[in-house]
């Protein structure tokens, strides 16, 4: 397992939930192919919305850009080996 290997670049998460993010993407990388994105984005999703409830969004690749409207206190985004992930719970339009 690479735990303990990831790089936070930007979060607002309280740090348990930083913890499991990153853990949640290193037992994603050993079950899944690197290049499996949508099979590990997929994983780390099901993983939140089991643990924090429904409307979590996973993105994960290389390179990509987004821009998103999310819950306080529920964005990461870091790296981990080539790949970076981006876990946020979208906020509800009012």
């Amino acid at each position: 397992m690479l735990e303990g290997k990831a790089t936070v670049e930007d979060t607002d998460m309280p740090a348990n939930m930083q913890l499991q993010a990153t853990s949640a993407a290193s037992k994603a990388l050993d079950r899944f192919d690197v290049l499996d994105c949508r099979s590990i984005a997929a994983h780390i999703k099901k993983e939140f919305d089991a643990v924090h409830g429904p409307g979590w969004q996973c993105v994960v690749g290389c390179s990509f850009g987004c821009y998103f409207t999310h819950n306080k206190g529920s964005f990461i985004y870091f790296r981990l080996e080539s790949l970076r992930f981006l876990v946020f719970k979208g906020a509800a339009e009012k």
